[in-house]
């Protein structure tokens, strides 16, 4: 079962959105101050809509958190809806034409509402400030490990970076960050703003693909021994629980597919150390020279840095209208225009670092377990590496043992 867990409530144009955490352990060290910074950032990015300009995020802590340290209860947390003023005492024209793409259609089968903006308000990518700041928090665990993630634009509407195979993670996300597309090459950024706004002027949206990574992760995390519990389909999971992603990928995997084994596989190494004293076998530090697997391997961390890299479909609001049909009267109508962006891509970005720090932090508390951060650091520095003095073998003939063999049940 899952350490962490976490729910969200509240509307797009409700008062306020409600996010409650449990299983973060005692004693890590957290302020709203350390959670804001990413709540501004989910706000920024080219291609954005008139709600960016409305909103001002902050979280507000109201349990789990005392004195800058988290108490090991539940943290509940918000973050107000300024728009929430411009809709309260407004009477609501009904919604009777469901948008492709939207949830608008197919949560009025599900439900059964009679009133589609009900869909629309749940659905809403607003959601995705509390998934933001529970990941912020997460990060937060993260780094009292030396675990670090990060994210950046690889392409947008078929816009694709060129990003050099020897540009360091790190540089890549402080680059992005410097990028209104968080793009890490500064002419395919440009490039990405033309594209952007060439669409928005078409009145129409794009999509585009991103690329989060996870530094200092140690190896051994998730597991090969259930399906529910395999790092790499909790990941994927998460990331497609965002809004309007369509496709995940663990490193290269389509460009790998395409590829012999010998080609893709990341061939293991023995590495010495530089340090001569101690017993020989103290020496040795198992490598890879590559990464194309993208830091998983049969669902367990390698200790590479983990990349997942992940598709999404255009922004279904649409300026153009699209067809449809008023199920009040059962005619043909056109789509009406909802505010919304026109890429949102750059802003996915921090939504993926959140729900990829939430998954590691998960996974990590399943390894060390702990009820508070000071029981959780000696488990960590005990953690079995890639050392062959951590993995001692037997090397001898033996057989499987089961109890039960065939002539028991003769």
């Amino acid at each position: 079962m899952n350490r962490l867990r976490f729910l969200t409530a509240g509307e797009s144009h409700g008062p306020y959105i409600t996010a409650v955490l449990e299983g973060m352990p005692a004693g890590v060290p957290l302020t709203e101050d350390d959670v804001n910074p990413d709540l501004a950032r989910r706000q920024v990015g080219f291609g954005s809509g008139g709600r960016m300009k409305i909103e001002s995020d902050r979280v507000e802590f109201s349990g789990g958190v005392m004195n800058g340290l988290t108490t090991g209860g539940p943290i509940a947390m918000q973050v107000n809806n300024r728009d929430w003023a411009n809709w309260a005492e407004k009477d609501i024209a009904p919604m009777t034409v469901p948008r492709p793409g939207h949830a608008d259609l197919t949560g009025a089968i599900k439900y059964g509402y009679r009133e589609l903006r009900l869909s629309l308000e749940r659905a809403s990518a607003r959601e995705t400030a509390c998934r933001v700041a529970v990941g912020a928090i997460c990060k937060r665990l993260l780094a009292e490990f030396g675990i670090r993630t990060g994210g950046y634009v690889t392409e947008i509407g078929g816009v694709a970076a060129d990003i050099p195979p020897d540009m360091g993670y790190t540089q890549r996300w402080a680059a992005a960050e410097a990028s209104e597309v968080r793009c890490p090459i500064p002419d395919d950024g440009e490039a990405m703003v033309g594209h952007i706004r060439d669409v928005a002027r078409q009145r129409d949206t794009l999509g585009g693909v991103f690329e989060v990574v996870a530094m200092g992760v140690p190896a051994g995390l998730g597991s090969h021994v259930h399906w529910d519990r395999r790092l790499t389909g909790r990941l994927a999971q998460a990331m497609l629980s965002i809004q309007a992603m369509k496709g995940v990928e663990i490193g290269p995997a389509f460009e790998n597919a395409q590829k012999r084994g010998t080609e893709v596989h990341d061939e293991i190494f023995l590495e010495e150390s530089e340090e001569t004293d101690g017993p020989e076998e103290s020496r040795g530090k198992l490598v890879r020279r590559t990464n194309r697997a993208g830091g998983l391997e049969g669902g367990i961390t390698t200790g590479q840095p983990l990349v997942v890299r992940v598709a999404m479909k255009p922004i279904s609001t649409t300026l153009n209208p699209l067809r449809s049909v008023d199920l009040a009267t059962g005619e043909p109508a056109r789509t009406a225009y909802e505010r919304s962006d026109y890429c949102a891509v750059p802003r996915a970005v921090v939504v993926g670092e959140a729900m990829m720090a939430f998954v590691l932090a998960d996974a990590l508390l399943e390894k060390l377990g702990g009820d508070s951060l000071n029981e959780m650091r000696p488990r960590f520095e005990a953690l079995r590496r890639s050392r062959l003095e951590d993995l001692p073998l037997d090397n001898q003939p033996w057989r499987f043992g089961y109890a039960s063999t065939p002539e028991n049940f003769e």
